[in-house]
């Protein structure tokens, strides 16, 4: 199994009961891929599946997330479908309410997906949602959960990889699955990691719903308020016990000071008080409700990356380490669910018919997953630039004008987020690629 050794090359051969699997990284991705792992893999437990997370507790740190139908679809099979539907918030049926941001007009409702029977949209606290992967893996016995465990690097040792921990320990495995975010040290072995900066930064609080609850004067809770190079974003989490803030201001990278790429970065209200003068009457409510410390987030991502898959097939990326993406379409928690769904199919295939090779299948997890990743890192972006009214559609428009081509664009844009199978994209490379 993937373990700590003492750095013997010993040979794991690749057939199920002894197949080894490394997930580094603990995070959502990481714990979505244990739990597609055992999901589409029985005969796959704890002596087959190691999570390495290099923090000292299997946590996250963070506010909300949004999960989209297509990934809700994948939670329901690996089990935490339920349990990730109870600390979620809810909602009308409007996926977003778009406002003006001086008089509260309304722009346009964009619609919620459509349902899928009892499955629906989720909005969750990354730590609550984190618990939920965290606990349905440990109750069930599916992975070895280790943390401490900071990579350093990995090596190819034939049939194996060297994984090499900053604890001075190693662990071998068969396939190492990098879901180590953002910062990937695994992808930063293999491609040079260049941050983009996606020109804003966002202001990140939590305010108790109690605070505002009374003369709410909407019909949902999800809203958004847009001006040119700013936008003012809520939504339910923890069972409506609180609402999510994120601010958005478009800034200079010169303008940014010492303002790192980090989740950790604070910064007073005062702050965001300045950046939202002048806003509607709900804005500055909810601003008054956030503590007097936030978040402060420097937004990047990563170029495209057109490898996925290295050492012979032997070392995948997922995630956030295959595909950082910016937050304004809400897209990069439930891609990564989705990864880790077809990581499941593949090993199951490859399991079935280990004689075909494990980079054939590592390969067919890159052939389903890579365009569809690639797509939404760019409608990310073209997002943030639809919100913040920047970009050359909307050159030597006035706000008004500008209002128009918000309401054009955003109706349907998540439409081919939410309404892609995840079966149907596997099972359609695979025929592609002719495999069994």
């Amino acid at each position: 199994m993937p373990s700590s050794t003492d750095g013997n090359h010993s040979h794991i051969s690749p057939v199920s009961s002894n197949f080894s699997i490394a997930i580094t990284g603990g995070g959502i991705g990481g714990l979505s891929a244990a739990l597609a792992l055992a999901a589409y893999n029985p005969t796959l437990r704890a002596n087959n599946v190691a999570v390495y997370e290099q923090a000292s507790t299997y946590g996250e740190i963070g506010a909300g997330v949004a999960i989209g139908i297509q990934a809700a679809r994948a939670l329901q099979k690996l089990g935490v479908w339920e349990a990730a539907d109870s600390i979620s918030g809810h909602r009308s049926n409007v996926h977003r309410s778009n406002r003006r941001w001086d008089n509260d007009d309304l722009v346009v409702d964009a619609p919620a997906a459509n349902s899928d029977g009892d499955i629906r949209q989720l909005w969750v606290h990354r730590a609550e949602f984190l618990e939920v992967l965290h606990n349905e893996i440990k109750k069930k016995g599916y992975a070895k959960l280790e943390t401490n465990k900071k990579v350093v690097k990995i090596e190819d040792c034939d049939s194996t990889v060297r994984i090499i921990f900053a604890d001075g320990t190693t662990a071998l495995a068969n396939l190492v699955i990098a879901c180590d975010g953002i910062h990937s040290t695994v992808r930063s072995q293999f491609t040079i990691d260049r941050p983009v900066y996606s020109g804003r930064i966002a202001f990140r609080g939590l305010v108790p719903m109690s605070a505002i609850a009374s003369n709410w004067p909407y019909s949902s809770w999800t809203l958004s308020w847009l001006a040119p190079n700013k936008h003012f974003l809520v939504f339910p989490i923890s069972q409506n016990r609180l609402l999510n803030v994120v601010a958005f201001v478009a800034k200079k990278e010169s303008e940014l000071g010492g303002l790192k790429e980090s989740w950790k970065a604070s910064a007073p209200r005062s702050q965001l008080e300045k950046e939202y003068a002048g806003w509607n009457n709900t804005v500055q409510r909810i601003i008054q409700a956030i503590p007097l410390n936030i978040s402060e987030w420097k937004i990047n991502d990563r170029e495209l990356l057109s490898e996925w898959c290295y050492m012979g097939g032997k070392v995948v990326l997922s995630g956030d380490a295959a595909h950082a993406m910016v937050p304004q379409q809400g897209s990069g928690a439930g891609l990564s669910i989705e990864d880790a769904n077809v990581l499941g199919l593949a090993i199951r295939d490859y399991l079935a018919n280990p004689e075909v090779g494990l980079s054939a299948y590592t390969s067919l997890y890159q052939e389903t997953r890579l365009p569809r990743a690639q797509k939404a890192q760019v409608t990310s972006r073209q997002a943030a630039e639809v919100y913040d009214m920047q970009g050359s559609d909307f050159e030597g428009l006035s706000f008004e004008e500008c209002l128009l081509v918000v309401k054009e664009k955003v109706s349907n844009r998540m439409a081919w987020v939410w309404n892609s199978n995840l079966e149907a994209d596997y099972a359609a490379a695979k025929a592609r690629t002719n495999l069994p």
